[in-house]
């Protein structure tokens, strides 16, 4: 089973997210999707094994959040990534077996399924399965 297939996400938190979103924009060039949660960066995957031409098309979130936020969890990290997962259950299985702290709430979306832990240092850490590529 493959475990991490790639960073879904990058996120932090600010106390001032507009005026940190505009000194990206302004001195790195990353400007805010419209609906304004944040940039993608747009990319291919590799093709499967053996596979030709070019991979599926993925993205990477870029967000800032409030100082206040609570989807970071409790920890003190002013940061939390998101990974992308080929398997979201048999991970979490396999990570309850080796005792990883787990939370209990899950989220479904149309574009993925998301689930928490917490790292060694007490960091939280999303885990994102997107959804399958219909052929």
């Amino acid at each position: 089973m493959k475990r991490v297939t790639g960073i879904g996400g990058v996120f932090f938190k600010s106390e001032n997210p507009q005026k940190l979103y505009d000194w990206y924009e302004k001195h790195l060039g990353i400007k805010r999707e419209p609906h304004g949660q944040g940039a993608s960066f747009h990319w291919r995957e590799l093709p499967a094994a053996g596979g030709t031409g070019p991979g599926a098309e993925a993205e990477t979130a870029w967000s800032i959040f409030p100082q206040t936020t609570k989807h970071f969890g409790s920890g003190k990290a002013g940061f939390m990534v998101n990974y992308r997962v080929d398997d979201l259950d048999a991970l979490l299985e396999d990570l309850k077996k080796s005792g990883v702290e787990i939370d209990p709430h899950r989220e479904e979306a149309d574009f993925g399924r998301f689930a928490w832990i917490t790292d060694a240092d007490g960091n939280r850490v999303e885990l994102w399965e997107p959804p399958k590529q219909k052929d």
